[in-house]
Parts: C-alpha cells; sequence; structure tokens
C-alpha cells in the first residue's frame, strides 16, 4: 500500500513536523469455499465481528454423505469377513498344536517300535497340510485387512470432505465484504467472504536512509491521526517491522525532501480503539 499524500492543515501541527507518513493496512483473509455445491447456508453480515472456529455456513453434503453411508457399509462388511478369517486361522492354530502333539509321540513310539512307518508317514502329512492351510488363511487374513485399510481410508476421505463443507470462522476478526449469498452454487476455491482482524492495525510508511539510524524494531513511537480538521489524535505504536532492503520512492510521496531516491518501508503496530480504519492516513513522530 502506497503512502498517501498528507498536508498539515492546522496550526497544532504546523507546530510539531511528523517523522514519516503513511496509511493503515491490515492482514485480510479471503474465506474460500473448499467444496463444490450449493451454498445452503452463510450467515454473516459486513461489518459484523466473528470469534475464530465459530461455524458460519454450509454447502450441500448431501451426496458425499451417502458416499460415507456406503463406505461404512463396506467397512462394516470387510470387518466381518476378517472376524470370519480370525475364528478360521484359530481353530487351525489349535488343530496344528494337537497335531504337533500327537506327531511327537508317534515318533516316540515309532522309536520304541511302537508304531508303523505309515502312522508316522500319515501324522507328518496331516502335520504339513495343517500348516500350509494355516499359511494360507493367515495370507488371506492379511489380505483382507489391507482392503479394510483402503476402505477406512476411503471413509475417512469422504468424513474429511464433508468437514470442508462447513464453513467456520478463521480468526476473530470482522467481515469486510461478502462475495456469495445462501442458494449459490460456489465451486471449490471460489471466494465467499473477507475477513480481517480490526484489533491492531500496521500502520505502512517509508523512510529516507538518513532515517534509518532513528528507528530501530520495538521502539515506541507517537501514531498521529487527524480527529478534525484543527485537531489530532495521539495514539501509540510500537514498531513491528523495518525493511532489510530499499526501494524505490512510491509515485505519491508526502513531503518534497522526503522524495529520494530510495527508501526503507517499515510498518508500526497500533492497538486499535474504535477510531482507526483501514486506508486511513496516519504519522509517525519519534518520543524524545
Amino acid at each position: 500500500m502506497l503512502v498517501a499524500l498528507i498536508s498539515l492543515n492546522s496550526c497544532n501541527k504546523a507546530e510539531k513536523k511528523s517523522d514519516a507518513y503513511g496509511n493503515f493496512e491490515a492482514i485480510e483473509v479471503t474465506v474460500s469455499a473448499q467444496a463444490t455445491g450449493q451454498l445452503l447456508q452463510l450467515q454473516i453480515e459486513e461489518g459484523q465481528h466473528y470469534s475464530k472456529d465459530v461455524p458460519l455456513g454450509i454447502i450441500d453434503t448431501t451426496d458425499m454423505h451417502l458416499k460415507r453411508l456406503q463406505a461404512i457399509s463396506q467397512y462394516t462388511a470387510v470387518l466381518s469377513k476378517l472376524a470370519t478369517i480370525n475364528a478360521q486361522a484359530e481353530a487351525q492354530e489349535q488343530q496344528l498344536q494337537n497335531l504337533a502333539i500327537d506327531k511327537e509321540r508317534i515318533n516316540k513310539l515309532f522309536v520304541a517300535g511302537a508304531a508303523t512307518q505309515k502312522q508316522r508317514d500319515d501324522i507328518d502329512g496331516a502335520f504339513a497340510l495343517a500348516k500350509k492351510q494355516l499359511a494360507a488363511t493367515l495370507a488371506q487374513k492379511q489380505n483382507v485387512a489391507a482392503e479394510a485399510e483402503v476402505v477406512q481410508t476411503q471413509k475417512d476421505q469422504v468424513t474429511e470432505l464433508i468437514r470442508k463443507c462447513y464453513i467456520t470462522q478463521p480468526i476473530d476478526g470482522i467481515v469486510l465484504t461478502k462475495f456469495a449469498e445462501s442458494g449459490e452454487v460456489v465451486t471449490f476455491g471460489k471466494p465467499l467472504y473477507k475477513v480481517a482482524d480490526l484489533s491492531t492495525l500496521d500502520l505502512k510508511a517509508y523512510i529516507s536512509g538518513y532515517q534509518l539510524i532513528d528507528f530501530a524494531l520495538g521502539q515506541e513511537v507517537e501514531v498521529v491521526i487527524d480527529k478534525s480538521a484543527a485537531e489530532e489524535k495521539v495514539l501509540k505504536g510500537k514498531v513491528s517491522w523495518i525493511a532489510s532492503n530499499a526501494e524505490f520512492t512510491p509515485k505519491i510521496i508526502q513531503t518534497k525532501e522526503e522524495r529520494v531516491d530510495l527508501v526503507y518501508a517499515m510498518k508500526v503496530k497500533v492497538k486499535n480503539d474504535g477510531s482507526l480504519k483501514i486506508g486511513m492516513p496516519g504519522e509517525i513522530r519519534i518520543i524524545h
């Protein structure tokens, strides 16, 4: 924002010259739609203050709600399948343990000559088959578990899309401009309204290189605004930023002696008592 031309038009102002001149600005946030659909509700009014995270509107969620119900149904079905596989795996593990006991017993009998080679071969075959069946079941369980994870991710994605249909205030601030109305069809990224925190404003001004020595970060200064044609109002401010690099003088500059080739931008943070507005001109005076 360029520095406005300010004339000293009162006797009071002529007595004390300001050190820098500028305009007030605030960080403006444009709230945009994060979904596509009909704007069912947008309960905001320009000039009104709304607290952070307060719900202010909603975009139609019908289609996404149905998709979420479908995903929940699929997830429930997969979990049911997984429960069946778990029960099957438990039964096979128990069967394998029983066969392991029988296998050990027959091997001892075979060594003692009380069991035949066929009995030994039969138990070895049964044990190997049970082991393969359990491995196949566990592999199936792993596949179904991966399927459940995919469906869960899909459900979470739809849930997140639904959440983005709810429009909430991003900061504590005042609505500056409203761009959409209830009933309109909005698309992803469409601006809905613009908001700014006006509790504290920045007075952006430009100073010449030889003035740099007079300002420092955190320094308290006087900020002067017009109260009337003959009166001025003095507020306290604090230097919050000074540009590290010079830039060419803006086209609109305050006084003739300040029309130098290069200037440095700076910002003074001022607590707003209600009298400050975005774009309003202001002056900076060093406190001696």
